[in-house]
């Protein structure tokens, strides 16, 4: 696919140190026109062929059509990279789990905020969340809305959601509008894990501005993340030995004074999706499982359906 991001997608592999880029395919003969004369590209006039040229076969097109191009590729015995979400349906991703299996091919998934600087750093800090709040909101256009927005934009922190809270859901409560297309334009999800952590996440794609920001609350800690601008934020407080010149103390009462501590980190120079890329092909050398392997984005379009789910119902 060389749509939008798909030539994203070949702009960094074409320049990547990683992998040699054989070439692409689109199913618009105009698309492969233009991008072979703008990007320098070999253009394959066939899936088949492309298929055959090369040893991984990056899939960025419609998600109606992952799992065709994916299952094509896998029984060829061809590793995949596959964009967001992994496949239309739970069952078409349990197949390709299968398919993987029985011809020993890797397959990673593009939940590209995974490999963002920021949640990178964050990541580290994360333990134990107890209330996770997430604010992901674009400006409208086109281009996505053949889903709904739970499957366009939220789904990227339920992937993160599901990454750092090891537990199991146990309730969901959704609601959302469908405003200029014709699924869910904004949604709202209030997700509670049995180990008490309470996770509220918001997605739009009518908003004035562009944000896309996480803030994990846990004992003792906040953490923010600003995946847009790539920053991460720390505020923690830790046990105060002797008092030290410049540094804010809290008073806890009988549970003695604490300082906080305050860390901030900004990175523009990774870019989350050559990362994402560069990690997969190192799995393959290393044989190693993918950082985000098929079972873990089956889980997340799980979770993603049962939240488009309630939300049609509610509607209804």
């Amino acid at each position: 696919g060389a749509g939008h991001l798909g030539k994203i997608h070949l702009k960094i592999l074409k320049e990547s140190s990683f992998t040699d880029l054989m070439g692409f395919y689109d199913i618009n003969d105009e698309v492969r026109k233009q991008v072979t004369t703008s990007l320098g590209v070999k253009s394959f006039e066939s899936l088949e062929e492309l298929i055959q040229a090369c040893d991984i076969v990056d899939i960025v097109t419609p998600t109606l059509s992952h799992f065709y191009c994916a299952q094509k590729a896998i029984v060829n015995g061809k590793h995949v990279f596959i964009e967001k979400p992994v496949t239309h349906t739970i069952s078409e991703v349990k197949n390709l789990i299968k398919l993987a299996n029985k011809h020993q091919v890797k397959a990673q998934v593009g939940h590209v905020e995974r490999f963002n600087p920021a949640f990178k750093t964050a990541s580290k800090e994360i333990s134990k969340p107890k209330f996770i709040e997430t604010h992901r909101l674009a400006q409208f256009n086109p281009r996505g809305t053949d889903v709904s927005v739970v499957l366009d934009l939220m789904i990227h922190d339920l992937d993160i959601l599901l990454y750092v809270v090891n537990s199991p859901i146990k309730n969901i409560h959704a609601s959302g509008v469908a405003v200029l297309s014709d699924t869910p334009d904004i949604a709202n999800a209030r997700i509670e894990f049995l180990n008490g952590c309470v996770a509220n996440l918001t997605a739009s794609r009518m908003s004035l501005k562009n944000m896309r920001k996480s803030r994990f609350f846990q004992k003792d800690s906040y953490i923010s993340v600003d995946f847009l601008n790539k920053q991460f934020e720390l505020i923690c407080l830790e046990e105060l030995k002797e008092p030290e010149p410049f540094v804010p103390v809290i008073d806890l009462g009988p549970k003695g004074k604490k300082k906080v501590v305050m860390q901030t980190e900004k990175s523009s120079e990774t870019n989350p999706i050559e990362e994402e890329l560069k990690s997969f092909v190192n799995s393959i050398h290393q044989n190693k499982s993918p950082e985000v392997d098929l079972i873990s984005a089956q889980k997340v379009l799980q979770l993603a359906i049962e939240i488009s789910e309630q939300i049609t119902v509610g509607q209804n």
